[in-house]
């Protein structure tokens, strides 16, 4: 899973949760459960780095710092041209 994610995946996340503490779960909702949460994780990683590669670093002289690391990932994307 990539990009955004589903508002229909937290949705059923929480529905899960609230009911595992009120009722307790099924071993199907049990299992279904840890597979929607690591669809969440995925997904949550996934949009996490994206958002760091994206970034640029600036100290307070105004000079870039931006890691080579990351300035390396971005020449790939095509995202810098330096």
């Amino acid at each position: 899973m990539k990009g955004k994610i589903p508002q229909e995946l937290i949705n059923r996340i929480n529905e899960l949760s609230k009911k595992k503490k009120s009722v307790g779960l099924t071993k199907a909702e049990l299992v279904e459960q840890k597979s929607l949460r690591e669809d969440y994780l995925a997904a949550f990683r996934s949009t996490f780095r994206s958002n760091v590669e994206m970034l640029q670093v600036f100290n307070k002289e105004g000079k870039e710092v931006t890691p080579e690391k990351v300035k390396e990932i971005q020449r790939k994307k095509g995202l810098r041209d330096d």
